[in-house]
């Protein structure tokens, strides 16, 4: 390792190159193989399960940068830095096989998106001169990582490996932030692990419900446009993406588990509001609670609770550019009650948007600013509900019509119903720690939209680049100010 100049670039002759390896080839794998081959790194060795080296000559044959080996140990024995990206469930496995081989003074780190059972794989197999300086990038593989967060873990490694990994990864033109392992699972918990259960929840309610939101002329534009991109996003991933974390993470399960209680609260005071005065009034004292623990009580303490950032989302007539439905009434089964006197004249028909009020519930149970860490290292999917949730408390009329909907409308109750009914699931799934049963659960949600992933995919990823885009711009104005 000394003999490789910490500030090698890809454009440094091959022979002063770091040869990377990268153990395991899913998406973030391949993702990772890719950006490094195309920034000109000259040599990168990968490799996945040995049953999958003939697939990976065949996928790698016209990347001169890229030679895959047949197995962890042919990767390990001839890697300076080598990045283990499996799934967290089978990280101390695969760390025992492979670890051993490591070479001498190499630079080790993981991709999971759980770093308690990395850190403990690494700690026990890894040889004692092996350094440590592990990664995660805060988004999914199909995401384009610049200015995305790419967080790095020096947990046992030297000022220059440290400046080594960074002249590797700054090909990605992400931006680093320094966590240590503990650190990372607090804040990823805190950005992704209810995040990932509302959506969990939405889509297995549909599912249940035998419906695509979209098509019905009930849910469509603006803010459910943002709800079912994401949702079918999550679905089309790996369900492993977010099985490790949810089950791996402790803080994840407590504030997955207060999700699901605030779903089912909330759910019971609106049947209750029916009832009189009094329980609308218990009603909507919890939602303006949760609104003015998270973003504060009035205007000038909400701007204070966002560090005097401007509120994140677009509006909603941007966020309907992105809509798989139609914005029209004019096809619902319902259009005369959607269209009737009895309903605002508007295209966004109020629902009770029971997941966005449990989620600032949930965090206000739980003490969490989620401003704390939106510029520290959220990822896209946790910026996008955090704006939309930005959206629909900060807006008085939004908000009124929200609660009055919950109150008085009974046309979404057997969604709401769904909704909490799942929401319960998954924090019963979670809480049972196991990998099979999430599995099955996710799989069976999955098979339901499936058929939609391919037009979903397309507006989901354009909507997301174009909020980043903004958010980044708007980031940098910021900054400059």
């Amino acid at each position: 390792m000394a003999l490789i100049d910490p500030n090698v670039t890809p454009s440094s002759p091959i022979d002063a190159q770091p040869t990377i390896g990268l153990i395991g080839m899913g998406a973030m794998g391949r993702m990772y193989a890719r950006h490094l081959s195309e920034a000109g790194w000259k040599k990168i060795n990968v490799c996945d399960l040995p049953s999958k080296y003939a697939d990976l000559q065949r996928d790698f044959q016209s990347s001169p940068n890229i030679t895959p080996l047949i197995d962890g140990h042919a990767v390990s024995r001839s890697s300076d830095f080598i990045i283990y990206s499996v799934e967290a469930e089978f990280i101390d496995r695969v760390v025992k096989e492979y670890g051993p081989s490591t070479k001498v003074n190499a630079i080790v780190a993981g991709q999971t998106s759980v770093k308690a059972p990395e850190r403990a794989a690494f700690e026990n197999y890894l040889p004692a001169d092996a350094q440590i300086i592990s990664c995660h990038s805060l988004h999914g593989p199909g995401v384009n990582p610049l200015g995305q967060p790419l967080v790095l873990i020096n947990h046992r490694g030297s000022e220059e490996a440290l400046s080594l990994v960074k002249s590797i990864l700054s090909c990605f033109k992400s931006r680093f932030v320094y966590l240590s392992y503990d650190d990372h699972d607090l804040v990823t918990a805190n950005t992704q692990a209810v995040t990932h259960a509302a959506f969990l929840s939405m889509g297995t309610a549909w599912a249940s419900a035998l419906s695509y939101p979209w098509e019905q002329g009930l849910y469509v534009g603006g803010i459910e446009t943002a709800k079912v991109n994401i949702t079918l996003r999550i679905y089309s991933n790996a369900w492993h993406v977010y099985a490790g974390l949810a089950i791996l993470n402790p803080s994840a399960k407590i504030q997955i588990d207060q999700y699901a209680s605030s779903a089912t609260d909330l759910f019971k005071l609106m049947l209750a509001g029916g009832s009189g005065e009094a329980a609308e009034n218990a009603f909507r004292e919890r939602v303006n609670w949760g609104r003015n623990v998270v973003f504060g009580g009035d205007d000038s303490e909400r701007t204070g609770r966002r560090n005097g950032r401007k509120p994140i989302l677009l509006s909603q007539e941007v966020l309907d550019r992105f809509s798989l439905g139609v914005l029209s009434c004019e096809n619902s089964p319902t259009r005369r009650e959607c269209c009737g006197a009895t309903s605002p004249p508007s295209k966004y028909r109020p629902n009770s948007h029971l997941s966005l009020l449990a989620m600032v519930d949930c965090w206000a149970h739980l003490g969490i600013n989620p401003y704390h860490h939106l510029a520290l290292a959220a990822t896209p999917i946790f910026r996008l509900f955090l704006g939309v949730a930005e959206h629909l408390f900060l807006s008085p009329t939004l908000l009124y019509s929200a609660v009055h909907s919950a109150l008085h409308d009974n046309w979404h109750r057997s969604d709401d119903l769904e909704f909490v009914v799942a929401a319960r699931g998954w924090s019963q799934c979670v809480s049972f720690g196991s990998f099979d049963l999430y599995r099955k659960r996710f799989e069976h949600t999955r098979t339901f939209f499936e058929s939609r992933f391919e037009e979903a995919g397309k507006l989901g990823s354009e909507m997301i680049t174009a909020i980043m885009e903004s958010e980044i711009e708007r980031e940098e104005t910021e900054n400059d100010d």
